[in-house]
């Protein structure tokens, strides 16, 4: 089936912008990504949209459409009526270069602040032995694209920029999960995810996991647990009693 779909585009750059409407062509089958290539195609050749691998596994393409975070090549047209009006904006957490591209280059700081990968002193590279069970722990994690449609959803930075210094935003606060769950690391990453990374600022509500085009449980096995981990060392008695004999025999 051939149908004419219409899109409200965001059409601008930082200094401001404007909400555009277009009639495009659509088929049966097509995602949103294909609507916007045929506008650049045939009416707006100047659009700009970032893309790459039109395939859900770049993360290039990350934008909102009808308010909500998604990747335009992995929302299929199907999902709306034929004569509902799309509306597709930019990432609204991040500042606007122009039309629907964003600059991300918020999380590439933030992923630059978290101590990589530390295995144990004296344990070369081909001497890692774990179990899968182990490894089951945080290889979940692994399968993030880092589209981060979770960063922008995530209401602390999204309502709040003065958050953004303190707050590594739930795409990082994960990776600090993956490398703290790991059975060969071996860096102390309890009081960093806390005072740092600002993990305290986050209160559960999942709308990371809720976006999260991958299926990753961000909040139940990631944040959570991380929260826990701080819970035990910050205000548990036994475990205070325990570091308090430590350091006296010390």
């Amino acid at each position: 089936m051939t149908y004419t779909a219409s899109l409200r585009v965001w059409r601008g750059d930082g200094d401001g912008g404007e909400l555009t409407r277009y009639d495009v062509e659509a088929h049966d089958g097509e995602v949103v990504l294909d609507l916007l290539h045929r506008l650049q195609a045939t009416q707006t050749p100047d659009l700009a949209v970032r893309w790459n691998c039109k395939a859900g596994k770049c993360g290039s393409c990350s934008a909102e459409i009808n308010g909500r975070p998604r990747l335009l090549c992995m929302t299929r047209m199907s999902v709306f009526s034929p004569g509902e009006v799309l509306t597709i904006t930019p990432l609204r957490t991040f500042p606007v270069i122009r039309d629907l591209v964003t600059d991300v280059s918020f999380n590439y700081a933030k992923a630059r602040e978290i101590p990589s990968f530390t295995p144990p002193d004296g344990l070369a590279p081909g001497e890692y032995r774990m179990t899968q069970a182990d490894v089951g722990r945080s290889q979940e994690f692994r399968r993030c694209i880092e589209c981060f449609l979770c960063q922008d959803t995530c209401h602390v930075v999204r309502d709040h920029e003065e958050n953004k210094p303190a707050f590594a935003g739930p795409r990082f606060l994960m990776r600090v999960a993956e490398l703290e769950m790991h059975p060969l690391d071996v860096a102390d990453r309890v009081a960093a995810v806390q005072d740092e990374h600002g993990l305290g600022r986050c209160n559960i509500t999942r709308c990371c996991t809720d976006v999260c085009p991958e299926g990753i449980k961000i909040t139940d096995n990631a944040l959570i647990p991380m929260k826990e981990r701080v819970a035990d060392r910050r205000y548990d008695p036994l475990v205070w009693l325990g570091r308090t004999i430590s350091r006296r025999r010390g």
